[in-house]
């Protein structure tokens, strides 16, 4: 097949979602699908389905002091992918819709700050940005990169053994062997000594209200439900997809791969974001 052709079944393709979408407001519900183009790894891809790994759980994390440690050091390591990764051709196309005013806003599971970066402004964290550390004690919160020289000074004769190429995981982490965690120390909070948590939802955690509520009053100001590059495995983005069908509200879904939402949608298109979002911007900017 040659590239007019394959350009053309594309554009064929897309069609039903231009259609859909044209004269409408939409609200994007964006997982992990999103990022993987800018190098961030995600649980359950095609490439992630296959990690067999238990991600942090929130009761863990509080109650073990051990657990802490071993987080804190995987992600010291983990943090420099999420710090230099750069928005993809599917963040920029997003902001690029939301100019234009097909895109009302983007609820994100993601906890990269990749939409941000890519120019969109209304945009609803719903799993929290790593970007910050919480404490659990008085509240207070610092910036990421400030709490990451803590953690190098602390660790400065560690840091210099540190294995470049070390294997990266999902949400900033990254697979450290045993003996490389257990000299690790994690400073407490400089207000109050505090625990120190990334400002993101773990598992087994209750997305705080105030982020829900914020999510839902974008959601009220779309006419269709566009979900990108998450499966729906996880009720907090599932939720969504519950309300637009009681409402009546059309659901899109562009994935690669099945998702939770496959028979409710209007309209499914599977393949990559970096690929499809650029052309549907482009169709919809035709008019």
């Amino acid at each position: 097949m040659t590239a007019d052709a394959i350009a053309a079944a594309e554009t064929e393709t897309l069609q039903p979602l231009v259609e859909l979408l044209r004269g409408r407001r939409a609200v994007v519900l964006a997982g992990a699908g999103c990022s993987t183009e800018s190098g961030i790894p995600d649980y359950r891809g095609p490439e992630g389905s296959l990690r067999a790994r238990k991600p942090m759980q929130y009761q863990e994390f509080v109650r073990s002091e051990a657990s802490r440690v071993r987080y804190w050091a995987r992600s010291t390591v983990g943090w420099r992918r999420i710090a230099e990764a750069r928005p993809n051709a599917a963040h920029h196309a997003l902001a690029s819709l939301e100019d234009v005013g097909v895109v009302r806003g983007i609820i994100t599971q993601n906890v990269d700050g990749l939409h941000h970066a890519a120019g969109s402004r209304r945009v609803v964290e719903l799993h929290g940005s790593l970007a910050q550390v919480r404490c659990l004690g008085c509240g207070s919160l610092v910036g990421r990169d400030a709490f990451q020289a803590r953690l190098m000074a602390l660790n400065a004769e560690w840091a210099e053994r540190l294995d470049a190429g070390a294997e990266q995981a999902p949400d900033g982490d990254a697979e450290l062997p045993g003996e490389a965690v257990e000299s690790f120390r994690v400073p407490g909070c400089e207000r109050c000594g505090g625990v120190m948590k990334p400002d993101v939802v773990f598992f087994g955690e209750n997305v705080p209200a105030a982020w829900v509520d914020e999510a839902w009053r974008l959601f009220g100001e779309a006419d269709v439900l566009l979900v990108l590059g998450s499966s729906l495995t996880v009720y907090s983005g599932r939720r969504f997809i519950y309300r637009a069908q009681e409402q009546g509200m059309p659901i899109a879904v562009v994935n690669l791969g099945p998702t939770r939402a496959d028979e409710m949608a209007a309209v499914k298109v599977e393949g990559r974001l970096g690929r499809i979002l650029p052309e549907l911007a482009e169709a919809l900017r035709r008019g």
